[in-house]
């Protein structure tokens, strides 16, 4: 085995061990690549061993760094998540739990479903995955407590209509994604739209059918309003607010009438109109979303820049070229490559944030899906479909990363706002049941690629 390859494996190792440390994740990511790039200096100085690697490669982290901070498509990101922040202020939430319970009250599971609905509708207007998740249980665990529902389905419904914001667009994962890889953040966007949606209607197939199965674990209430017109005008108010926030966002980018960064900035000031016109908006939550704001945004530029400082180090030793042997020499055949890459993914999930996968994950094996002989439909209209496709593999994969124990992010939002007595095993009991719901959905979009590309491809074509 060569210098470089093992400084390669090295690297990923020391990686996954300083991750346990307690230090953050940017700074375990630029220091890894600092360390190894003085060692690879000095084994190729004083070892005879050319590692290609000298200091004018750090250097080239300035101008990595300068191309990040100069990238229009990244403004977009604060504002997606001030925008996911601004709603989480705005009581939409509330409303539509408010309306949407009387409309399924007299279901076995009503309420859950209820639950994956409003999961559906924040994911596809704010993607903030802790914001989501911890409003949904504020406002909903209470009452399927109430109403006898069995802690670990409430729990695991809450949980999972929480992550759909990594997936359903304007997803702040999606648009990284994006740059990482030249793709084109409307693509992205369009091929997500009906993955998301079908993972969505997995979750309420499955609590209807576990509803009548076991009707003692999902109870319908005792007392249940009459599903009249009133009702329906009440659901119409609470959700066309939002419909319109969603489709002046999305639609103005699926038209190609904005940019995605221009339409973030929509989208920044509907959430702000909303907030306002339910009363909501004041100095104080106006800083306070700024606040939150300026924060995520600075933990993943942090992230960013550490995580181009590995990656542009790893490269140099010759990283790329030994992953991209290691994947083309297994003996699988395309498809078998291509699960194989994915069950690295979700097993790297348990351990990493899909931010560090992503950054530093994917564009490491993009370059062999591209070499794989792929018959992934464009319909004549999408480039590169099979790299469109192969994304929204990896975005399905990564969303169990929320749900997957230890670093399952969403297991321990929930456990942070959940009553004292309910303890993480309750939690990883209600979330395996839709773990496997969203490899099934993985599975699905693997064998019927055209549930990714038929739509931006008929948009684009129109």
């Amino acid at each position: 085995m060569e210098v470089n390859e093992i400084l390669v494996i090295a690297m990923f190792c020391s990686f996954i061990i300083l991750l346990f440390s307690g230090f953050p994740v940017a700074y375990v990511l630029a220091g890894i690549g600092v360390i190894f790039a003085a060692i690879g200096y000095y084994a190729d100085s004083y070892f005879d061993a050319f590692t290609g690697l000298d200091f004018m490669t750090l250097g080239l982290v300035v101008n990595r760094i300068y191309k990040i901070m100069d990238n229009w498509i990244l403004v977009a990101l604060p504002m997606f998540v001030f925008m996911g922040h601004m709603l989480d202020k705005s009581g939409i939430a509330e409303t539509l739990m408010e309306s949407l319970q009387k409309l399924f009250g007299k279901v076995r599971g009503g309420l859950a479903v209820t639950v994956t609905l409003i999961g559906i509708i924040l994911a596809a207007s704010t993607g903030i995955i802790g914001a989501s998740v911890v409003l949904l249980a504020m406002i909903s665990l209470p009452a399927m407590r109430n109403q006898q529902y069995k802690d670990s389905i409430a729990l695991g419904t809450i949980a999972s209509a929480g992550t759909l914001g990594i997936l359903i667009p304007p997803s702040i994962m999606l648009v990284i994604m994006a740059d990482q890889l030249g793709v084109a953040v409307g693509d992205l966007f369009m091929g997500a739209v009906i993955p998301g949606l079908t993972l969505g209607m997995l979750y309420v197939l499955y609590i209807l059918t576990y509803g009548f199965f076991r009707a003692e674990h999902l109870p319908a209430p005792n007392r249940v309003e009459r599903v009249n017109a009133y009702v329906w005008l009440n659901v119409l108010k609470a959700t066309i607010p939002t419909l319109l926030l969603i489709i002046s966002v999305l639609g103005s980018i699926f038209a190609g009438w904005a940019t995605p960064t221009e339409a973030s900035g929509i989208g920044a000031l509907g959430a702000t109109l909303l907030a306002f016109s339910h009363g909501k908006l004041s100095f104080a939550v106006f800083k306070e979303c700024l606040h939150k704001t300026m924060n995520v945004t600075a933990y993943i530029f942090m992230i960013f820049i550490g995580a181009s400082l590995f990656a542009l180090v790893l490269r140099e030793l010759g990283g790329d070229e030994l992953i991209e042997s290691f994947l083309t020499g297994l003996p699988f055949g395309d498809y078998g490559i291509i699960l194989f890459i994915l069950g690295i993914i979700f097993l790297l999930g348990f351990v990493l944030d899909w931010i560090e996968i992503t950054l530093i994950i994917l564009p490491l094996v993009i370059p062999v899906i591209s070499a794989l002989n792929l018959d992934i439909p464009g319909y004549g209209v999408i480039d590169n479909p099979e790299i469109v496709w192969f994304i929204m593999l990896v975005a399905v994969t990564l969303q169990t990363s929320f749900l997957t124990p230890p670093v399952g992010f969403a297991l321990f939002y929930l456990k942070g706002v959940c009553p004292p007595d309910i303890n993480l095993s309750t939690i990883y009991r209600g979330v395996t049941p839709f773990i496997i719901l969203q490899l099934t959905g993985l599975l699905i979009i693997l064998l019927f690629p055209a549930l990714v590309n038929w739509l931006p491809a008929t948009v684009y074509s129109s």
